[in-house]
């Protein structure tokens, strides 16, 4: 992507970046979540977790992989948390107003499409499939903005299937010049799959359960990776340079290593051997609760 568009790509996602300053600890509230190898406790939905402090951050932020919650390194509100605060329900306590718990997941997956919509933007030259991006992009972004009784309103399977079959469409689209392109394998099971140094480039592996796969020095770059779950994928030496839809999110439940190549607006988790603490910070960088 050039180096214009990563710059308004960056721009675009600013206020989809969650910036816990200006929230009151709602990840930590409003989901619920079973002990497991993501969460050390259970928490009931709508109760804050033990951690959460009388300032609204987190108590064990730096160590939370340390402690058992590598779940929430892994969450990312896109933006929902500020948004809610600070616009929908501004001079409320969103924690003590039942209305949180409906508004909070719609503003998230409404952030999460908004997110993947100014890629999809950024990547399309002008034309009539990008007029229609930029029209669900408003559209979406309208609703993220509206009043509560709307917000509670959305339909949220529904938009999501929407905004799925249009980034379809601009999946295919962006890939159809890629030279080499590998074979598409949507929605496969690859759990655990041995593709080390596989040539996947320009694959489409939207939706693809990859857990634990081993895709080290894979090639990955303009492969769709659209809701592929990358839990415990190994990613080290992997070249995901350029590729479609990634989410920080995504890249935080994988495995890497310095030498795994991203693409330029995504950074590299701290956790991932050999990454050198945090990269420089930029406009996509999430605030340190």
């Amino acid at each position: 992507m050039p180096d214009r568009a990563t710059a308004g790509l960056a721009a675009a996602r600013r206020e989809l970046t969650a910036d816990c300053s200006r929230c009151v600890g709602l990840c930590c509230v409003v989901p619920g979540f079973v002990a497991s190898a993501d969460f050390a406790v259970d928490k009931p939905a709508g109760t804050p977790c033990r951690h959460l402090r009388a300032d609204a951050r987190c108590g064990i932020h730096d160590d939370l992989r340390g402690r058992g919650f590598p779940g929430c390194v892994v969450f990312d509100c896109f933006g929902a948390g500020q948004q809610l605060t600070q616009v929908t329900l501004a001079g409320h306590d969103p924690r003590a107003d039942p209305a949180t718990a409906t508004l909070f997941p719609v503003l998230r997956q409404v952030g999460e499409l908004r997110w993947h919509l100014a890629e999809a933007l950024a990547r399309l030259p002008a034309g009539p499939l990008r007029d229609e991006v930029a029209a669900a992009e408003a559209r979406a972004r309208q609703l993220g903005g509206a009043a509560p009784a709307e917000i509670a309103a959305v339909d949220t399977a529904g938009l999501r299937r929407d905004v799925g079959d249009l980034l379809g469409r601009v999946s295919e689209a962006v890939r159809a010049g890629v030279p080499g392109r590998a074979r598409d394998r949507r929605n496969a099971d690859l759990v655990g799959a041995a593709l080390r140094g596989a040539r996947l480039r320009g694959a489409g592996l939207r939706g693809a359960c990859l857990i634990g796969a081993d895709l080290r020095d894979a090639d990955l770059r303009q492969a769709d990776l659209l809701g592929a779950d990358l839990r415990g994928a190994d990613l080290r030496g992997a070249d995901l340079g350029g590729a479609l839809f990634l989410t920080q999110p995504q890249l935080e439940a994988a495995r890497g290593d310095a030498a795994t190549r991203l693409p330029d607006w995504l950074r590299r988790p701290a956790h991932w051997v050999g990454a050198p603490g945090r990269r420089r910070r930029s406009p996509l960088d999430r605030q340190p609760r």
